[in-house]
């Protein structure tokens, strides 16, 4: 199928009718809940109206079904492995407006800030030396952090080196550009491009985008087939939860990623569920219009995680702590670490990093607030507790493993071939050369409990890389 570009006069791919149908449904018997999560659990994802029918689900032992469902497709689909990664924000300066961001470009009480080259290096650098090796690059829509700054802002993090350590993979969340942009992106060897429609609700869009380029609907919408027409064929998707109705929200999601598997042959490569955060001057974040309590977001988590098995679930440290944790289990595969939401945050000693923020400030130029403060050190060591292996790994992206080439292997179950050893060496790698002694040791006992859990043809590889790891060598990866 021919990709609708953003020039065309026709309808949105969208049909905003069964939208709204979707969001409707009433409740499903548990008989019909039962049919679908059976489905699920054969891997292969479920379809929009089925994903509604979940969504529609009041609670008791439905609810505790589907839970225990997406637990089981994470498990089955991702192992016990937990991406990190952290953000790194080049500036907030901002030509929009929008109602919910504290980047707005109405909010005095912001001081705006854009890192010159040599701040961007050093934030990567402050990353480096914490262990860190994926970072996402994000920043405000504005002249003084356009295209030709990403640009310089990938390559200054791509060239910073401590004691011989590299960042090894660099994603973006940028405001929409053109084809040739995403071509300049693609050759600078970003790994996903992340883009959040905030809403898929026309109307609603309009109330929360008064001014400035991001105003454009439509514009926003159909950015993700620009990339893919690019060749970022990695991109993100996300709503921002709170806005309006969350399950006309998850539909529109669930929609376009239909859309881009339809005209691409892949759809998206994650999802991101941020829900409203706190952000001074910024009203919707400050009163916020319709929130999701805790039990619909772990509905939407599940849901998202057995009706897309295949594509990384990302949970941002907006969400507490505590919570965060629980999460894990219901479908989450990444996870930002250590985040700081203002540009050169990283530089900044002493930092909070007990379990839970206290004042809900982000700051003076932070975006918004953050629940989850702790650092990457105590991070890791919390996933170590709770049974996980934290992943450093960029594998895939560095093989070429990406968009329908990487949905060719996991589809079948054939990336397990890659992920467990990749995430088992790369979180070695981090324990020999960052983690404390407490950490380290547990660490290591994680990772040897985990071997078993190898397939036979990949075992002998995990126990040679895990050695050279330990002997010295580094970026060791299928």
């Amino acid at each position: 199928m021919t990709a609708t570009t953003t020039n065309s006069k026709a309808a949105t791919f969208l049909d905003y009718g069964k939208l709204k149908d979707l969001a409707a449904r009433g409740e499903p018997s548990a008989e019909r809940v039962r049919i679908i999560l059976a489905k699920a659990r054969l891997l292969r994802g479920l379809s929009s109206e089925e994903a509604a029918d979940l969504a529609a689900i009041g609670g008791g032992e439905s609810l505790t079904l589907l839970l225990e469902t997406a637990g089981f497709v994470k498990r089955e689909i991702y192992g016990k492995r937990m991406v990190l990664f952290a953000p790194v924000y080049t500036g907030n300066h901002c030509v929009n407006d929008c109602v919910y961001c504290g980047f707005r470009a109405s909010n005095r009480g912001l001081r705006r800030v854009a890192l010159t080259r040599q701040q961007i290096g050093k934030q990567a650098e402050l990353l480096l030396a914490q262990g860190h090796k994926r970072i996402l690059l994000i920043c405000g829509e504005s002249p003084a952090t356009d295209l030709p700054f990403t640009l310089d802002s990938i390559a200054d993090c791509y060239g910073v080196s401590v004691n011989g350590a590299r960042i090894r993979r660099i994603n973006v969340e940028l405001a929409p550009m053109d084809v040739e942009a995403f071509r300049a992106l693609k050759k600078a060897d970003i790994g996903t491009y992340v883009c959040f429609q905030e809403t898929y609700d026309p109307e609603l869009y309009a109330a929360a985008h008064p001014s400035g380029p991001k105003a454009d609907y439509r514009n926003r919408l159909y950015v993700m087939d620009r990339a893919m027409e690019g060749g970022c064929d990695d991109v993100g998707l996300g709503a921002l939860f709170g806005l309006g109705n969350w399950r006309y929200e998850l539909a529109g999601m669930l929609e376009h990623a239909r859309h881009l598997e339809e005209s691409f042959g892949c759809g998206p490569h994650t999802v991101s569920v941020p829900r409203i955060e706190y952000a001074s001057g910024a009203p919707a974040a400050e009163t916020v219009p319709a929130p999701v309590s805790d039990d619909d977001f772990k509905k939407i988590v599940a849901i998202l995680r057995v009706t897309l098995p295949y594509v990384g679930l990302i949970l941002s440290t907006r969400e507490r702590t505590a919570f965060r944790r629980e999460l894990m289990a219901y479908g989450v595969s990444q996870i930002s670490a250590g985040s700081r939401t203002d540009p050169g945050g990283y530089d900044e000693e002493g930092r909070d990093d007990s379990a839970e923020k206290d004042a809900p400030g982000a700051g003076d130029s932070g975006q918004f607030a953050l629940g989850d403060t702790r650092n990457l050190e105590r991070t890791v060591s919390d996933l170590v507790d709770d049974g996980y292996v934290p992943s450093f790994c960029t594998g895939c992206y560095r093989r070429g493993r990406t968009g329908a080439d990487f949905m060719d292997l996991a589809k079948p179950g054939l990336i397990k071939e890659f992920c467990l050893p990749n995430g088992l060496v790369s979180f070695s790698e981090y324990l020999h050369d960052y983690a404390s002694a407490e950490t380290r040791e547990k660490g290591l006992s994680l990772i040897r409990s985990m071997k078993a859990d190898a397939t036979d043809k990949s075992r002998p590889y995990l126990e040679k890389a895990l050695a050279d790891t330990a002997a010295g060598k580094r970026d060791i990866y299928l």
